[in-house]
């Protein structure tokens, strides 16, 4: 039984620019082949168990020569598979996704293709340029700028492409672009000719230069340039001064640290990226079940007898949840408990599972927990606290001292992921981490038990360090780490605007 194949356009870089179709293919697929232009972050949609293969080719360095790409998605869908070949951009726009597509016909293989954006679009619509305008270009032209325009026999017919005076867009064009300017400018074009450079198109390690054909040469030398860029030559180029939106993003370019544990990681770096910024990924924790389950399993039998359930994190809603229903009962045993959650997010799984949230403080830590549930009077109640196994013991301590009774439930514990911490040394030791963020006390341990204590200060000197709230910035300074941004309220989206107004010189 043979398969079928998907030739999918992955885009220019930024995820989010995959189509639906391309996604669904992505899901169905047994076996994905990719490429060095295709995120590897889209990997994260492939369904468990998915073969991944890496065929890229960067430049000269080739992982695979392209005949044998082509055998290789012929014989994976000969064996039944369903196979998505992920190319960057679109697979007909200069990505040999037509020979690709005749290898599979002349096999006899069904398959689809499924356009992408193409970065020739893309980079210059991120970088504030319109390829067509009505007042200064009604054409456009992609080129590939991989062929020597000084060969004897050009494919390209660059007197032709002075006719028209619309748009020309190169692709691969970089190692060319001293001969690409000379040959128009032999051919008509003006000198003054605007010219953008784009460089990792739609990502948030953009790179623009704008100048004209006379002198990008060397401004482009100037700036040091490097693959994979866009080449656009037209006077739509000169819209990009005021058009240009997104490097003006208020954190553009600025590469931030994610300490915070893989699996939350994902809401706080797209959040990171929506506003231009660059994420690290360096989780310093992640969570995993307790030494015991003893105590929230009895919690759990008793849920009837509380007055309150507390929850103080998203963590402990995930375990305290998962480990309910897996001892056999559900949320019907919490219909006559209210429920209190400490921040938005938490509140926000809480209600996620069809459960409304009857307390959540103003101010998010155990004090504002305190202060709330004051006006409902604390003394004869009785509390449940699902928590991790080491935290705070203000708010159990200060119930009980009001003649509250509270059983400490542990839901979950962090640990230390096992990580290799030279590579980000030396990033931040050479400037290359313009922020590091801390969203847990936990965060900082375990970062300051990586790297040892007395390095903290001179390692971090060179970035600006961002916490999520006092307690977490109070355990950043006892470890002598000086503490540039807090944001007023203590959650993700607050410290992520923070830190932009910190950069805007608002704060």
């Amino acid at each position: 039984m043979k398969g079928k194949a998907y030739l999918v356009g992955a885009g220019p870089g930024d995820p989010g620019l995959l189509t639906l179709k391309g996604l669904e293919a992505l899901k169905e697929a047994d076996c994905v082949i990719y490429d060095f232009l295709a995120n590897s972050r889209l990997l994260e949609h492939a369904k468990p168990g998915a073969e991944t293969i890496y065929v890229g080719k960067k430049g000269s360095e080739k992982t695979l020569p392209q005949e044998e790409i082509s055998r290789l998605l012929v014989d994976k869908a000969k064996k039944g598979k369903t196979v998505v070949r992920l190319k960057g951009g679109d697979p007909f726009i200069f990505g040999r996704g037509g020979e690709e597509a005749e290898e599979l016909a002349a096999a006899g293989i069904e398959f689809e293709v499924v356009p992408g954006v193409t970065s020739a679009v893309a980079a210059p619509a991120y970088a504030g340029i319109p390829l067509t305008h009505r007042d200064l270009s009604s054409a456009v032209t992609f080129i590939t700028g991989q062929e020597n325009p000084l060969k004897e026999r050009p494919n390209i017919a660059w007197d032709r492409l002075s006719t028209g005076r619309g748009t020309l867009v190169f692709l691969m064009g970089w190692k060319n672009l001293s001969l690409i300017t000379e040959k128009l400018l032999a051919n008509g074009w003006a000198p003054s000719t605007p010219v953008a450079l784009v460089r990792w198109g739609t990502m948030t390690k953009q790179v623009s230069i704008v100048g004209r054909l006379d002198d990008i040469t060397g401004l482009a030398r100037g700036e040091d340039m490097k693959p994979p860029v866009v080449i656009v030559v037209g006077e739509v180029v000169a819209l990009r001064e005021k058009l240009n939106w997104f490097e003006s993003k208020p954190l553009f370019g600025k590469r931030v640290l994610v300490t915070r544990a893989l699996e939350q990681a994902g809401d706080f770096t797209r959040i990171l990226e929506k506003e231009g910024a660059e994420p690290i990924a360096f989780p310093t924790i992640k969570t995993t079940s307790p030494p015991s389950w003893k105590e929230l399993d009895r919690g759990i039998k008793r849920l009837s007898t509380y007055d309150w359930a507390m929850f103080t994190s998203v963590n402990g809603v995930k375990y305290f949840f998962e480990r309910l229903y897996k001892t056999g009962y559900d949320i019907r045993e919490l219909k006559d408990v209210r429920i209190c959650a400490i921040g938005p997010m938490t509140a926000r799984a809480i209600e996620r599972l069809g459960i409304k949230v009857d307390l959540m403080p103003k101010e998010f830590k155990a004090e504002g927990i305190l202060e709330a549930l004051g006006r409902r009077k604390i003394k004869g109640k009785r509390f449940l606290l699902a928590r991790a196994l080491k935290a705070r013991e203000i708010l159990p301590d200060e119930i009980r001292r009001l003649g509250g009774r509270i059983d400490v439930a542990p839901a979950y514990r962090t640990v230390r992921p096992s990580k290799e911490a030279g590579e980000l040394d030396r990033l931040l030791r050479e400037g290359s981490i313009d922020i590091a963020t801390f969203t847990s006390s936990s965060t900082v341990t375990n970062f300051a038990a990586m790297f040892g204590k007395k390095k903290l200060p001179e390692l971090l000197e060179n970035c600006k360090v961002a916490c999520i709230g006092p307690i977490t910035a109070d355990t950043a300074r006892g470890f002598g780490i000086r503490v540039d941004i807090m944001p007023r309220d203590y959650t993700i989206p607050a410290l992520t605007r923070a830190m932009a107004d910190y950069f805007r010189g608002r704060l």
